[in-house]
C-alpha cells in the first residue's frame, strides 16, 4: 500500500473510533508510526485528508452497491443483499464522524451530501421502476419520493439529538428503518419473497 493510501487507512480508523474533530494530525502520525512532516508531503491540512478520505469511501460504497445489482437475480434479492451491506457499513460508522464532518468540513459534508441526491437515488428509483416491472414492488409508489425518503432516513438515523448513543444503537436504528422501507413499498408477492430470504438469511 502506499503512503498516501495508508495515511487515509489510517485516519479513518482513528475517526471511527473517536470523530473527527478529537483526532489531530500528531495522533494520525503517532497510530501510524510516522512523522507528521511526512503526512504534510501529502495533505497539507487535516481538511485535506478528511475530503480524500470520503472520496475513497463514497467510491467503495458506489463500487459495492454496483456489485450487489449485477450479482442479485431481483429487485427482493438486491434488498437482502443491501441489507448484508448495509449492517457491514453502518456497524462502523460513528455517528460523531457524521456530525463533525457536517460541522467543521464542509466540502467534505458537500460530497457525501452529493453523492446521496445523486447516486443513491438513482439507484433506488432504477431499483423500484425494476421491481415494478418484476411484481414485486407496489405500482402505487411514486419511486421519486420514496427514494428521497430512503436517502433522507439513513442520514436521520445517525442524527445523535434524535437517537441518542446512550439509548440507541446506530446499526439497530437503521436495520430497522431499512426493514421498515423494504416492507413498504413491496406488493404481496414482493413481502413473500423477502420474508423467504430474510428467514434464510437468519437460519444462517
Amino acid at each position: 500500500m502506499e503512503q498516501k493510501d495508508r495515511i487515509v487507512v489510517g485516519a479513518e480508523d482513528l475517526f471511527l473510533k473517536a470523530g473527527i474533530k478529537s483526532v489531530t494530525m500528531d495522533d494520525i502520525a503517532r497510530h501510524l508510526g510516522m512523522s507528521k512532516k511526512t503526512i504534510y508531503q501529502f495533505y497539507k491540512d487535516k481538511n485535506e485528508l478528511v475530503v480524500a478520505l470520503v472520496k475513497k469511501k463514497l467510491q467503495e460504497d458506489e463500487d459495492q452497491i454496483r456489485g450487489i445489482i449485477e450479482q442479485s437475480g431481483n429487485v427482493i434479492e438486491e434488498m437482502i443483499n443491501m441489507m448484508k451491506c448495509n449492517e457491514e457499513i453502518f456497524s462502523r460508522i460513528n455517528p460523531i464522524v457524521i456530525h463533525d464532518m457536517q460541522k467543521y468540513h464542509p466540502e467534505a459534508w458537500n460530497l457525501f451530501q452529493e453523492f446521496k441526491a445523486g447516486f443513491l437515488v438513482n439507484m433506488l428509483e432504477v431499483l423500484l421502476d425494476k421491481g415494478k416491472k418484476q411484481g414485486y414492488i407496489r405500482e402505487d409508489i411514486d419511486v421519486r419520493i420514496i427514494s428521497r425518503m430512503r436517502v433522507s432516513q439513513v442520514e436521520m438515523g445517525f442524527n445523535t439529538q434524535v437517537f441518542p448513543l446512550a439509548e440507541f444503537n446506530p446499526w439497530r436504528v437503521q436495520f430497522q428503518f431499512l426493514e421498515h422501507f423494504c416492507f413498504g413499498v413491496c406488493t404481496l408477492e414482493g413481502y413473500k419473497l423477502l420474508d423467504k430470504y430474510k428467514s434464510a438469511l437468519n437460519d444462517k
